[in-house]
């Protein structure tokens, strides 16, 4: 090979390597106890202050509370834990429930369990994410809020495959948890539309809707009653010590709900984040 070959090689492989993508940084699993996924490129970014509620604030919810925090301590101590769907109505404590049951975990035993958050549009990415979470090592709640597919989205596909159905599976070391809108991951119209004009109905609807059945653990949530919404305001106001006579907080939480037209634990704290800015009191 003459000289003026080895030279244009040489430049072609320079070119190459510049256009390639830069290698993905190596990712300290130890770095932090939360973490936010992002793809394109491959990135789990550590949190190191969690947005969250403590648990004993999140009223109205017991029997939910108490089924996703047995179901998640089975998994820290590494014995088999079921996938969990937490379907209802929005605002009522849903996602709130799964960060702050990963936090009593962890004051149980500090670092026993990492929450990986993943997006909903990055979950085709989650073939990767699992390899990677598998590697690490650390026990990982893979955590995907507001999750839910439209009529045509073939995005479904690969969370069906990764939660049970594929070659590889579920790592031992990772449960996913979900929240979602939809106890189906679907809206009902889109469902009985693909039986309306599917050659084959039951097949296409059962194919979407057999996504659900993946999450071995299903847990409802609705809209609370009024005494309930007291409590919850009660809750928050005696933990942030804001200076106001009950009978004057009831009044003012009960014409809130009114205005906003439902009742919930997210009605309730918007509430408070407007009582407490009245009274000149941070949240703290």
């Amino acid at each position: 090979m003459d000289q003026e070959t080895r030279t244009l090689l040489a430049r072609i492989a320079d070119a190459l390597e510049r256009l390639a993508p830069p290698k993905p940084a190596a990712i300290d699993m130890h770095a932090a106890d939360a973490f936010v996924w992002h793809a394109d490129p491959d990135q789990l970014e550590p949190v190191p202050d969690v947005n969250r509620v403590d648990i004993g604030l999140l009223k109205g919810i017991e029997y939910q509370r108490a089924q996703l925090l047995e179901n998640t301590r089975r998994f820290a101590d590494g014995l088999p834990a079921n996938n969990a769907l937490l379907w209802g109505a929005r605002g009522t404590g849903k996602s709130s429930l799964v960060k702050a049951v990963h936090a009593t975990i962890n004051q149980e035993s500090p670092g026993r369990l990492i929450l990986v958050e993943i997006h909903r549009e990055d979950t085709p990415s989650l073939p990767r994410l699992l390899r990677l979470l598998k590697s690490g090592g650390r026990r990982a709640i893979l955590f995907c809020d507001d999750l839910s597919f439209e009529g045509q989205d073939e995005a479904y596909k690969s969370l069906k495959a990764v939660l049970e159905g594929g070659i590889e599976g579920r790592p031992t070391n990772v449960v996913f948890y979900a929240t979602s809108n939809r106890r189906h991951l679907m809206a009902r119209d889109m469902i009985d539309n693909e039986r309306s004009t599917a050659i084959n109905p039951g097949e296409a609807v059962e194919e979407k809707v057999s996504l659900s059945d993946r999450f071995g653990l299903w847990l409802g949530f609705h809209h609370v009653g009024q005494d309930t919404f007291f409590e919850i305001v009660e809750g928050y106001v005696a933990r942030y010590g804001l200076p106001i006579e009950t009978d004057d907080l009831r009044r003012a939480a009960n014409e809130w709900a009114v205005t906003r037209g439902s009742r919930s634990g997210r009605v309730a704290w918007q509430f408070i984040q407007d009582l407490a800015g009245r009274l000149g009191c941070p949240l703290t």
